[in-house]
């Protein structure tokens, strides 16, 4: 008779453990990813991914913690209670990173006693980590990535409208509240419903560094949730919506 590995055994316990306590389900940890601290939440299996990347969008972080409580799905928030984040030692707006044109803006913007050769380190650093960071963010093929948003007056749909490739606006009245989609087949099926949507599978202008693009750029499907700061109520709402109005 052969004795089981150190391996085998483990494997066995394991077993074991999922046969009396079945798999583990609804989980919560912290992780690092280039430089950033998120609370990563498991529960069950889905294709379904959800970010919550702005630390003082407050009502984005309420209603996602609520959600996952009965969503299936992997739900990444970042920690703190600041809008921004240090990566690589400067200062830089965490949707703004996915890209190495959109990173510098935001170093150079955010950092401006930083000399040139400074802003080139970050970036350098950055790309190294970016692969990660998209891997762990990003869902499985033809998964949907769920982002959360909150905003403030300065922003809404109107600013969107002029570089996407199609919009929705029963509800132009209430331009702080909307969606965002890169895949077409989402948009058709949002557009149908009683909210503003906005299609960008191939959106205009200056690369920004945002997910968006980069899930456009990818061919990855992409839902933004854009809700007005303080408004817990209606960001719940859209999310329920939303599930239901889109396939897993």
């Amino acid at each position: 008779m052969v004795a089981a590995t150190s391996s085998e055994q483990g494997l066995s316990r394991r077993a074991v453990l999922m046969s009396i306590f079945g798999p583990r389900k609804h989980h919560l940890e912290l992780v690092l990813l280039a430089d950033i601290q998120f609370e990563r939440t498991t529960n069950g299996r889905s294709r379904r991914r959800y970010l919550r990347i702005h630390g003082d969008e407050t009502a984005a972080a309420k209603a996602l913690a609520e959600h996952m409580r009965t969503r299936r799905g992997v739900a990444f928030s970042v920690t703190g209670s600041d809008r921004l984040v240090t990566v690589a030692g400067g200062r830089l707006d965490p949707n703004r990173m996915y890209s190495r044109a959109g990173a510098e803006k935001s170093y150079r913007r955010l950092n401006p006693g930083w000399s040139d050769l400074e802003v080139m380190r970050a970036l350098d650093w950055l790309d190294g980590a970016r692969p990660k960071l998209v891997k762990a963010l990003l869902p499985p093929k033809r998964g949907l990535l769920f982002a959360l948003h909150n905003n403030a007056r300065g922003y809404s749909v109107e600013d969107e409208v002029g570089i996407s490739q199609a919009a929705s606006l029963p509800r132009r009245g209430e331009p702080h509240e909307f969606f965002l989609a890169t895949d077409g087949r989402d948009y058709k099926l949002l557009s149908q419903g009683p909210y503003n949507v906005v299609l960008q599978s191939a959106p205009e202008g200056e690369d920004d560094g945002s997910m968006s693009r980069l899930c456009a750029r990818l061919g990855v499907r992409y839902v933004n949730l854009e809700v007005g700061t303080g408004k817990l109520e209606r960001q719940k709402e859209m999310m329920d919506w939303l599930e239901k109005a889109l396939p897993e």
